[in-house]
């Protein structure tokens, strides 16, 4: 379904609070929308958007939804949710995120969408870090929180759109950019897709969003992202490490903090790159970022100079602090390839030992890739599990934590379980010494173990 917005005076969003509804309400608001919405509770993002003239209400109910003209919803909203049950039954049209997002897109002459399993938000992250030290300023929707932009959305001046754009129950075929980047596929959201084919086959769909004048920017060292890029309608540009790109990393080495410093090959010319942050992963997020950012019309000179500005998001292998000796770092890794990449990049770092504590998000996934897991953690000298987090799934009991603490036990690797946090902060005092480093994974509330653990 379309949207014409100039018939939209009033709109509502169900569950406004989250990372994506926030963003796409503040950058509305800005275009002169009234903005209302809802949640369970009161966050930092619906005090942002109250601030700024919107009207929040919590907790969600029928009488929140008077007369809007269009009310949005996110895929955690359940389909009995009284707020989406009011909006049908008096005739409001009501449309999932993911396609007003690919609505919004159309308003902007120019839009950018980053896509692929892993690294989206790391992408536009840097995409936008590029953007605010040149003399691009578009609006950004990042799906976490950027101290560059100060949160997860800037509202720019030029007329153009950059978005982090999900693949989660096919949405990705909502979207319609003028430029398309993909980072990579993999295995994930298997509780919608019941294989890699399908993840796939939905991206080539995705090609068919793409008109003619279009840009598709690719990983040209994932094999499986061969039928995708020959889908594509329009031009096409390459980025990798180890296969012939139009933008190629080379002669990639790490210094004593585990930062990651090479040199991209561009047109025959060679420019070095110095990111301030870890691992072989992070040079491919680059690379895409500074293809994006030099087909956008940048100098490639100022684009590789301004990505040297370049801090983790929240929640990316990021820097907490340090107590009696011991680093603490945090990461949203919560599938086995992440998992790995940032293990990987850890190692180049040099700590003593690496403390990981791990919460496994979402029982669907943990069951389908346990022995992925099991692998992922290899590199990792101790390894916490603690139980499930379910997110927007029921404990069926087909799954347990207990079951990934055998498997990775079974593999050789140090591996406990405990239930909670009370008991993991027990043995992480009891075992952690100076020199170690500690670092919290998942996509749950994992982190705050991290910071029970700074501020005893």
């Amino acid at each position: 379904m379309s949207i014409n917005f100039k018939n939209i005076k009033e709109i509502h969003f169900i569950g406004i609070g989250g990372i994506g509804m926030s963003a796409i309400a503040e950058v509305l608001l800005s275009r002169g929308y009234k903005v209302t919405g809802s949640d369970r509770k009161i966050t930092p993002m619906c005090e942002k958007l109250i601030s700024k003239g919107s009207e929040v209400f919590a907790p969600q109910k029928r009488e929140n939804i008077k007369k809007p003209d269009l009310v949005v919803y996110t895929d955690a909203i359940s389909e009995d949710n009284e707020e989406l049950q009011r909006a049908r039954e008096i005739g409001v049209p009501v449309l999932d995120r993911a396609t007003v997002l690919g609505e919004l897109m159309k308003l902007y002459k120019k839009s950018i969408a980053i896509t692929g399993t892993h690294g989206k938000t790391t992408t536009t992250s840097m995409l936008a870090t590029i953007f605010h030290h040149t003399t691009l300023k578009p609006t950004i929707l990042v799906g976490g929180n950027l101290d560059e932009i100060g949160g997860n959305v800037l509202v720019g001046e030029h007329d153009i759109m950059l978005s982090e754009s999900c693949e989660y129950k096919g949405n990705i075929l909502k979207y319609f950019p003028t430029t398309a980047v993909v980072l990579n596929i993999d295995e994930d959201h298997l509780d919608y897709y019941k294989s890699i084919y399908e993840i796939e086959q939905t991206f080539i769909k995705f090609m068919g969003n793409l008109k003619s004048d279009s840009t598709l920017i690719i990983n040209a060292d994932e094999p499986n992202l061969i039928q995708i890029k020959n889908s594509a309608p329009g031009k096409v540009i390459t980025f990798g490490v180890y296969q012939d790109a139009d933008f190629r990393g080379g002669d990639v080495t790490y210094d004593e903090s585990g930062f990651a410093h090479y040199k991209v090959q561009y047109n025959g010319e060679s420019y070095p790159v110095n990111l301030p942050v870890m691992g072989l992963h992070n040079v491919l997020n680059s690379l895409a970022a500074i293809a994006t950012s030099v087909n956008a019309g940048l100098d490639i000179k100022e684009v590789v100079s301004a990505i040297e500005h370049y801090r983790p998001v929240h929640q990316r292998l990021e820097m907490l602090g340090q107590r009696e000796g011991v680093t603490v770092m945090d990461d949203y890794a919560h599938h086995p390839t992440e998992i790995m990449a940032s293990l990987n990049a850890l190692k180049n770092a040099h700590y003593k030992r690496i403390f990981c504590v791990f919460q496994p998000h979402t029982y669907t996934r943990t069951k389908i890739l346990l022995n992925g897991f099991a692998d992922s953690f290899k590199l990792a000298d101790e390894v916490v599990v603690i139980d499930i987090y379910a997110a927007r799934e029921v404990d069926r009991k087909e799954v347990h934590s207990k079951d990934l603490v055998k498997a990775m036990q079974e593999r050789g690797i140090h591996c406990k379980y405990f239930p909670g946090f009370d008991d993991a902060l027990v043995f992480l005092n009891e075992n952690l010494k100076s020199g170690d480093l500690f670092i919290t994974m998942g996509a749950g509330d994992v982190n705050t173990l991290a910071h029970m653990y700074l501020e005893q």
